[in-house]
């Protein structure tokens, strides 16, 4: 068994304001899902956009704003959000601070579609550096 060192595992930005860890993936030799987290400055977050997997976003710090379809949530630290395989979603900090999430996505390779993108994002494939 080998340990993974996340304390060793960078913060990217994703998106300005948004940095992303990648704790889990198919880089690691997951097969079956991804773990990641994300720091958003106030007002920032992930925009709507769907996953061909189910997922599930937990509030680790901050105050956040959720929504699936047309539904939208507050939450905070503490709370988690099943976002089910092919619904449209997303989420912004609605705080001051920083908001600190935590995503387990049921896919060892992060693949979404954003709204207004004709183009499938892919990140953590083997053979790639993010």
């Amino acid at each position: 068994m080998e340990l993974i060192n996340h304390c060793s595992q960078p913060r990217r930005e994703w998106r300005p304001g948004v940095l992303t860890r990648m704790r889990v993936s198919a880089l690691t030799d997951a097969s079956a899902l991804s773990i990641f987290e994300q720091w958003c400055e106030p007002g920032l977050g992930a925009p709507t956009h769907w996953h061909p997997a189910e997922e599930v976003l937990t509030v680790l710090s901050g105050v956040a704003e959720i929504w699936i379809d047309g539904e939208r949530v507050r939450a905070n630290a503490g709370y988690s959000a099943l976002i089910p395989a092919k619904r449209r979603h997303g989420f912004r900090n609605c705080g001051d601070g920083e908001l600190h999430m935590l995503a387990v996505l049921a896919s060892p390779i992060f693949e979404a579609q954003f709204d207004g993108s004709t183009e499938v994002t892919r990140r953590w494939m083997p053979g790639s550096e993010v």
